[in-house]
């Protein structure tokens, strides 16, 4: 049987995720990042939920993506539309969700040919005790 490659393995694609981490085309990233269908992952300075800024979303916005899906970690928490408002003026969606459905949302729009980011938050505090 021959076996024909998917048109998604050229792109950046999620591979798999767990608490500490996750895969794209089978590397692995410990910390939080960017990942765009195209372009090769880059680290995001966002190593929390509440370390986030609006100009987190400055930065990007200059990618030009149609949408974004925000990996908030364990847990589905949804962002202040103040921080997001950059995005918002100029009709690029966000949308949160915790990170393995982020994770999962991204492959199943960027395999549609979506022009979409994964912001991941990668929180190594996250479920410790303060």
């Amino acid at each position: 049987m021959k076996l024909h490659a998917s048109d998604t393995q050229k792109y950046q694609t999620v591979t798999g995720y767990d608490e500490t981490g996750v895969e794209i085309n089978a590397q692995r990233y410990n910390y939080s990042l960017i990942v765009l269908p195209e372009i090769p992952p880059r680290a995001w300075d966002a190593p929390t939920f509440e370390s986030i800024t609006a100009e987190h979303f400055v930065t990007i916005g200059g990618d030009n993506p149609d949408v974004v899906i925000l990996g908030t970690g364990a847990k589905q928490r949804f962002i202040h539309p103040r921080l997001t408002a950059a995005l918002t003026m100029r009709r690029i969606g966000v949308e949160c969700m915790d990170s393995q459905a982020a994770c999962r949302t991204y492959n199943i729009l960027m395999g549609e040919g979506r022009k979409v980011t994964l912001a991941l938050i990668i929180d190594h505090t996250e479920g410790k005790p303060a």
